[in-house]
């Protein structure tokens, strides 16, 4: 029970966008439910169903019935990776928000370890993979990606697409995502230093995946995906929309102080 006069906890809200994910869904909100509680009194559980064609609609619908903190959101028709992520935070009704993908190749659990790396003079925490877990043809081509990116669009972060973050709920007020599919994570992080925020990583682990396959990895999804990349660097690189005057404050991963995060920062 909370004291008076003591600041109120930071809420939170983690999400996952699922498509097709039937087969880990479960486990990954129950993990999310356990480790939140730990955090705060003050949370939700969201799972974006985005459109899929498996059992995920039927097990979000009955954990929603099961779990208060739970809810569910269908879109009746896919909208891609990030029509899904945008859906989740919109979504979102707490101060903090966390998020990873619904195939069960991160663990909810370590969203601990980002939650204390939220020091009041931090906007963002990602998470880089120690060790991607992927069949070595992903690896290469995963890493020729991220290198290309991180030259393109001049980013600092160690690793692009970690889908595994913790953000303050008001850097949506000055950072607004428009792309539905799965670049949203390139623009999400320039346009996250292009604003100014003050962003730190740490380290997650990705594990293989269990159930379910790679939307991503086959031929017609690339060439589109590459498309997409170069649409986005034309558009915020290149003519630089959505770019403020200030420069990012970005802190390595060892920043001092484990201060939990709360619902004031300086």
């Amino acid at each position: 029970m909370q004291n008076p006069g003591e600041p109120r906890p930071a809420s939170l809200t983690i999400f996952f966008p699922a498509y097709n994910d039937g087969g880990t869904i479960a486990s990954l909100v129950l993990q999310a439910i356990d480790v939140a509680r730990r955090l705060t009194p003050d949370f939700e559980v969201i799972i974006v169903n985005d459109g899929s064609s498996d059992a995920t609609r039927e097990i979000a619908d009955e954990l929603s019935r099961t779990y208060p903190q739970v809810r569910a959101v269908h879109h009746p028709h896919n909208r891609g990776y990030g029509g899904a992520l945008r859906t989740g935070f919109a979504t979102a009704a707490k101060d903090l928000i966390a998020y990873t993908d619904g195939d069960g190749q991160y663990d909810p659990r370590e969203f601990e370890l980002l939650w204390q790396r939220l020091t009041p003079q931090v906007d963002v925490v990602t998470g880089y993979k120690i060790s991607r877990s992927d069949p070595w043809y992903r690896i290469v081509i995963g890493r020729l990606y991220h290198f290309t990116v991180k030259v393109l669009f001049r980013l600092r972060v160690r690793d692009v697409d970690c889908d595994f973050r913790l953000l303050r709920r008001e850097v949506f007020d000055r950072v607004k995502l428009e792309r539905n599919t799965g670049v949203i994570c390139l623009e999400l992080m320039r346009k996250l230093q292009d604003a100014g925020l003050r962003i730190v990583e740490a380290p997650v682990h990705h594990y293989h995946r269990t159930h379910g396959r790679s939307q991503f990895f086959n031929f017609s999804r690339v060439f589109r995906t590459g498309i997409d990349v170069l649409k986005l660097w034309i558009a915020l690189v290149v003519l630089g929309r959505g770019r403020n005057a200030s420069s990012v404050l970005f802190r390595d991963q060892t920043l001092g102080g484990t201060v939990p995060p709360g619902s004031t920062k300086p």
